[in-house]
């Protein structure tokens, strides 16, 4: 190791004729600045300076070394780690069992976050860094952040949403030798200023009633007294749990969705036609005049179609629940489009990975793309003026909580 004693920067530019030199020179420097900070811990614990006669009969004294190689942006660097008798001593600057530096830590994170696999991220770092990193230090990097992904999922949210959305996006997992389909489902909530957030993603196999109760009472548990409107795609089981958690919240479910699922049994010569009458349905300015277009409706496509009219008259009430609203809230309720929307961003970032090999795995990089999709939702919907307005006309007692 090159000895740069007291040498001033000019003086250490001097010897250096190529970028090459420059590196090699910032690297040995960064090593012997880290050698010295180990030398100034190891005083610090021992109490006294390197020969210094305090330290004859102390009880301790020092031991040698033991070599280290650490990866940083600078490259790997082997460093000399101070050892006591006693082993009682622990570098802090870079701690016992730690083989990288933090900055090298955000790098792999962010790589992380963006959807790089880990083939991708150690070939990075190989070419930009020439720091060789394993698919092991990429998962225990990363879990880092996992305390990070249970406090966002426990945070305290606020007393009131005007609307809910409720959407699942399914995922490849590893499991017992095996890939199942396993589903994030999330909560994105808009609250009284109009601003977007994603409550919670839960992650799990199936869903049902017990499911999510156990979602709304943990809603519940972190401070969210009341919804005033909750949509959702067909979830099973959903509808009884916000009831029994959130009594008074209207549950609309998505028209979209319905449409989408009704083409399925409708032949492509008819569908067109289907659809036109459909239309009829859920654009009607009111809810009479909605009733009547499926009155028309049944008359002409019963016989042909009788599933597809039989699923509007079972899914009636919550079909139409945005029919009780002006026209600014009904755009904006009657599809869990504003939900889909964020599971595409969600996509652009999980779309490389085949299948994760465990549930954490997922979680991580859900969390990470939710972070950094969530952090640009600082402005109100465009239109939420209108609709706060009319918010606040309907539910003014309800809405006084957050006041």
């Amino acid at each position: 190791m090159q000895n740069f004693g007291d040498m001033t920067i000019r003086e250490l530019a001097s010897q250096c004729e190529t970028v090459d030199d420059i590196q090699v020179m910032i690297r040995d420097l960064f090593r012997e600045t880290l050698q010295q900070v180990f030398e100034a811990e190891i005083e610090d614990h021992l109490g006294y300076s390197k020969h210094n006669v305090k330290g004859n009969n102390s009880g301790n004294s020092r031991n040698g070394y033991s070599k280290k190689t650490i990866k940083s942006k600078l490259g790997e660097t082997e460093i000399k780690i101070p050892r006591d008798r006693k082993g009682e001593y622990e570098p802090q600057i870079i701690k016992k069992y730690e083989t990288s530096i933090n900055g090298l830590e955000d790098q792999i994170i962010s790589l992380y976050s963006k959807g790089m696999s880990t083939r991708d991220i150690e070939d990075h770092m190989k070419d930009i860094y020439g720091i060789s990193v394993s698919p092991s230090l990429v998962s225990k990097v990363t879990d880092k952040i996992l305390p990070l992904v249970y406090e966002w999922q426990s945070r305290l949210l606020d007393p009131v949403y005007p609307i809910v959305f409720l959407d699942a996006i399914h995922f490849k997992v590893k499991h017992e030798n095996r890939i199942i389909n396993k589903a994030a489902y999330t909560v994105l909530g808009i609250n009284t200023d109009g601003v977007k957030d994603i409550l919670g993603i839960w992650i799990g196999e199936n869903e049902s009633a017990s499911f999510w109760l156990n979602v709304c009472q943990e809603l519940k548990s972190r401070g969210v007294q009341d919804i005033l409107i909750a949509c959702k795609d067909g979830l099973s089981g959903f509808s009884d749990a916000i009831t029994s958690t959130f009594p008074k919240t209207d549950i609309q479910l998505c028209v979209i969705h319905q449409l989408r699922n009704n083409l399925k049994y409708v032949p492509t010569k008819h569908r067109k036609e289907v659809m036109d009458d459909l239309k009829k349905v859920y654009k009607a300015f009111t809810l009479e005049q909605a009733e009547m277009a499926f009155t028309e409706f049944k008359e002409k496509w019963d016989k042909k179609f009788p599933s597809v009219v039989k699923s509007w008259e079972n899914n009636w009430l919550e079909l139409t629940a945005f029919f009780a609203y002006p026209v600014e809230i009904r755009k904006l309720i009657y599809t869990t489009n504003t939900i889909e929307a964020f599971h595409r961003q969600l996509r652009k970032v999980t779309k490389t990975k085949t299948a994760y090999p465990t549930d954490n795995a997922l979680r991580k990089i859900v969390y990470l793309a939710t972070v950094g999709v969530t952090d640009t939702w600082t402005n109100a919907i465009p239109g939420w003026l209108e609709c706060r307005q009319q918010f606040e006309i309907m539910f003014s007692d309800r809405l006084g909580i957050n006041d």
